[in-house]
């Protein structure tokens, strides 16, 4: 599955609550659905496996696949959720949220099932999601509610960026819980490389993030290797040439000057750094720049 093919179709953004004791009977959706559970206790069973849902949990649930709701205990929920295509097809328009098993559904309506393209080796998202971080994930979401209820002009192009926008904060979220060893220190990790982010603009070694954030330089190296594939020193040094590359894109700085602002100790030493990273000078950069303009 290419991602260049990717143009999702919203049938449905709604922000929608249950009542105690509601339930949606056990059904196979033709598209998919997002729901996230805001507020509230559900009890969600998808083919054979039972959830139990609290605040802040997210399901995907997939072409085909059988599932139903049940509100727990004697709280309202509130379940914002989005009914989409991931490929927009001829028929998306005429297609509706199915409330029917397969054996239920006539011929026409079983040839609406869509490909599952969440469920392969290089593009997979669960069924459940438990959120690390909710607000990011909530502000997209409400987003495409509003532009699906407001229906604004060119409001169908925008969908199509925002619900690849919320995959991709879906898939950041569980591909770095499967990267690391420790879920929890996620977090912590998120906050040294936003510290090293801001002071890109100068040498930082591994003793100051271990005196800055209280934590062992060689559990720090592991852990953030697993989360991000490479180490701090290494993920700090891409930061600074990126901001190298950027000065000789966009400005007439003298190399000397941005090797200042770039607190390298010499332009040498900016040079070296630069060409190790990109595999030609810093020089040879600008020029290739500015012939391609």
């Amino acid at each position: 599955m290419y991602l260049r093919q990717l143009s999702p179709y919203v049938r449905v953004a709604m922000d929608h609550w249950l009542q105690p004791g509601a339930m949606i009977l056990e059904r196979m959706i033709w598209d998919y659905e997002i729901l996230y559970l805001k507020q509230g206790e559900l009890e969600v069973t998808i083919e054979n496996s039972v959830y139990q849902a609290v605040a802040g949990d997210v399901f995907l649930f997939k072409p085909g696949q059988r599932h139903s709701i049940r509100v727990v205990g004697e709280s309202p929920v509130d379940q914002p959720h989005v009914h989409f295509d991931m490929i927009e097809r001829p028929d998306s328009e005429d297609v509706s949220v199915s409330f029917k098993l397969d054996h239920e559904m006539d011929e026409v309506e079983k040839g609406w099932f869509r490909e599952d393209v969440l469920s392969g080796k290089d593009l997979f998202l669960p069924n459940q999601i438990r959120l690390r971080n909710t607000p990011p994930f909530e502000d997209i979401l409400f987003k495409i509610i509003r532009e699906y209820q407001m229906k604004t002009p060119f409001f169908e192009y925008r969908l199509k960026g925002m619900i690849l926008e919320l995959l991709v904060c879906l898939l950041r979220d569980f591909n770095w819980l499967q990267r690391v060893d420790e879920p929890e220190k996620m977090d912590l990790l998120v906050e040294i490389q936003r510290y090293m982010n801001i002071h890109a603009n100068r040498q930082l070694t591994l003793e100051e993030l271990s005196d800055q954030f209280h934590i062992n330089k060689h559990y720090l190296i592991s852990l953030f290797k697993s989360a991000f594939s490479i180490t701090p020193m290494q993920y700090h040094q891409q930061m600074r040439i990126e901001r190298a590359k950027n000065m000789l894109s966009y400005s007439q700085l003298l190399m000397q000057e941005i090797a200042d602002t770039l607190g390298y100790p010499s332009i040498h030493a900016f040079s070296r750094a630069f060409k190790n990273k990109e595999g030609c000078s810093p020089s040879s950069y600008r020029s290739s720049i500015c012939k391609s303009d």
